[in-house]
């Protein structure tokens, strides 16, 4: 880690949790917390933030995860970066990586999880008193987010400019895109060795993509009639200005690449000297457009989340610190019954109907293997069934906080705001899966750990989003309540929300695991 030298500037926010040093000269931040760091340039000053006032601290005592959760973001400009991030924050925790394709040998008290596609996770840890029966008490989220995503074939050219063809993943907001710095991430596949091939992931992280908006001259009603751009023929991002050397050497050159590869040559060289390896060895890309400007704390009082993709990594995030620190302390597993459990799914942006989305039976497949893996194999009639029948589901995704310039957009009486604890989702047509009961379960725990909770329901001329909360309810009849932190730009490039819900959302979190059994216990229905 570098060290600091020569004049500081010492920053104390009005919150005692957050300390900055800024060097002037110096042209990155660190977040000094480890052993999650990350440099990143934001405009020319050195800032280190930690979660308390010892910089040196270890960060599984502290009070917050907020600085935690700034990194994992910083991390993951894309659903494949979020799941190897949460794969190396679980190995790092004693976790055991399983194969989908090979036999699972399991035991009470052990901590495991596996991929798929590589952004896809389900994570879970079985208690030491599990029997055969007993039920999971599962916190799904998503690792997806609205973007921009590279069509197979990119290269465009248009008034000496190259340009890189892209295609709309989700329902974003758009006009956000622009002007922006913007790079590319993903994954790709590389040739290696003969008949042999290797999967990689890749981030660009400098900014080599802008979509320039047009001049006000240019479209002098912009103001008054709105911003509304052809996602087809308005949206493509440049690149660079077209090469004009017309050297033979360069023609072959250009020539011989362009027959290999639908993509720009310039992309092609970025990504290979990313890489490290050889233009000709990268035989697939997939890859998605990504914003360089770093997750941050904002807000007079630094009470806000800036940031891309809270929807929904930070849920993503706080089910992943829940699960892994309620396993953590000694005797957390020693008396419990159940199975925790996190799956995060890709493409519910888009309905989840995928291999790896939520909408595939992956979570309900593997907890029919652990269920007949702890029982050696034999497991007796209605086991399974009676085992969902004790399980619950916490459906996280973000919320709708009350926006201050529009607040007729919400039901008076159910206006979410920031920083007052999670909301949790109600609609009697069904695209929340919350119940009466449900909801009672979960904001029982809540009150257990004098955690607060809000209340949301859309109003009834406006239509209402869903999340993967009916789908995985209504996949296996599992009890859910659905539930997520108030947010506001959700869909932006660049969202927002309240930095004391992310604590409030992880510490319900990490409730739900250690005490649901119990509150289950305080009410019975259909007995």
């Amino acid at each position: 880690m570098a060290s600091i030298t020569g004049p500081q500037i010492l920053l104390h926010s009005r919150s005692p949790s957050l300390k900055l040093k800024l060097k002037p000269s110096s042209a990155f931040l660190l977040f000094r917390n480890p052993p999650f760091s990350e440099k990143y340039t934001r405009r020319g000053a050195f800032c280190t933030i930690s979660a308390n006032a010892d910089a040196n601290s270890n960060p599984r005592a502290s009070t917050s995860i907020v600085p935690d959760l700034l990194q994992y973001l910083n991390h993951s400009w894309t659903q494949f970066h979020a799941t190897a991030e949460a794969k190396r924050q679980l190995l790092a925790a004693g976790f055991h990586m399983l194969n989908e394709n090979q036999d699972w040998d399991l035991k009470p008290g052990g901590r495991y999880f596996f991929t798929r596609n590589m952004s896809c996770l389900v994570a879970f840890a079985v208690g030491e008193k599990y029997n055969v029966g007993d039920g999971f008490h599962v916190i799904a989220a998503h690792t997806d987010s609205p973007c921009l995503k590279l069509k197979p074939k990119t290269a465009s050219c248009k008034c000496n400019y190259s340009m890189v063809n892209v295609q709309t993943y989700g329902a974003g907001l758009w006009y956000t895109w622009f002007d922006r710095d913007l790079s590319v991430a993903g994954r790709v596949i590389l040739r290696n060795g003969h008949n042999s091939f290797v999967h990689k992931l890749v981030k660009v992280d400098r900014p080599i993509l802008r979509i320039p908006t047009l001049a006000i001259h240019l479209d002098r009603t912009v103001n008054q009639d709105g911003f509304k751009p052809n996602l087809e023929t308005h949206l493509l991002p440049l690149l660079s200005i077209k090469s004009e050397d017309t050297s033979l050497e360069s023609k072959e050159k250009n020539t011989a690449l362009s027959s290999k590869s639908y993509h720009h040559s310039l992309l092609m060289q970025v990504l290979s000297d990313e890489l490290n390896c050889d233009v000709d060895d990268i035989v697939n890309v997939e890859l998605n457009v990504c914003d360089t400007q770093p997750s941050c704390l904002g807000g007079g009082n630094n009470e806000f989340i800036f940031s891309g993709r809270l929807d929904n990594l930070a849920s993503s995030y706080c089910a992943l610190r829940a699960l892994i620190d309620s396993c953590e302390s000694p005797g957390n597993l020693s008396s419990d019954h159940a199975i925790r459990m996190v799956a995060l799914f890709d493409n519910e942006e888009v309905g989840s109907g995928s291999i790896q989305g939520a909408g595939a039976p992956t979570m309900f497949q593997a907890m029919r293997r652990i269920v007949g893996d702890l029982a050696n194999n034999y497991v007796g009639e209605g086991s399974f069934e009676r085992t969902i029948r004790q399980s619950f589901l916490v459906s996280a995704d973000m919320a709708h906080g009350v926006h201050p310039n529009f607040m007729d957009k919400h039901e008076e009486l159910h206006r979410p705001e920031l920083q007052k604890g999670l909301v949790i989702k109600h609609n009697a047509n069904q695209r929340y899966a919350t119940s009466g009961i449900t909801s009672f379960l979960f904001k029982e725990v809540g009150k257990i750990h004098n955690l607060p909770t809000q209340d949301f329901a859309v109003r009834n001329d406006m239509g209402c989003g869903s999340t993967i909360g009916p789908i995985l309810a209504s996949g296996v009849g599992i009890r859910t309540v659905d539930c997520g932190i108030a947010q506001l730009s959700m869909h932006s490039i660049r969202e927002m929300c309240g930095k004391e819900d992310i604590d409030i959302a992880y510490k319900h979190f990490k409730a739900f695991y250690q005490s649901f059994s119990s509150v289950d216990k305080m009410l019975t229905v259909d007995n």
